[in-house]
């Protein structure tokens, strides 16, 4: 059975991996494993050592706090009305949303923000 901490880590260590446009087997040979095995780790069916996440904070560029963010916060309320996916992290469109918006210069960024905000609010 899968505990719910390594599923957490796991989305976590693909959700970064993918913004930074680090495929698997290049994650898996910068970390002297099998691509297999990072398939494992996202999937949360195998749990990550420490000094093994160690090494994947250093070769995705984030601390290893990063992983756990979020863990603590429980999911919102079914029926809440927002048609947002319950984890956004397997959202394939809200992740290519996101690497876009972050392409963007950040003054062009910020306005972007606000036109996304207005709408959202007129919706």
């Amino acid at each position: 059975m899968k505990h719910p901490v390594d599923v957490h880590v796991g989305k976590r260590i693909r959700h970064r991996r993918w913004m930074s446009g680090t495929t698997q087997q290049q994650l898996a040979e910068a970390v002297g494993i099998k691509f297999q095995q990072i398939q494992k780790y996202e999937t949360g069916m195998n749990r990550v050592s420490a000094s093994r996440l160690w090494d994947i904070s250093k070769v995705l560029d984030v601390n290893v706090s990063f992983f756990f963010e979020g863990l603590d916060v429980q999911p919102a309320a079914a029926g809440t009305g927002s048609d947002m996916p319950s984890d956004i992290l397997t959202d394939k469109e809200a992740l290519e949303l996101l690497r876009s918006y972050y392409a963007i210069p950040e003054n062009q960024r910020r306005r972007l923000f606000d036109l996304a905000r207005v709408l959202s609010e007129a919706a």
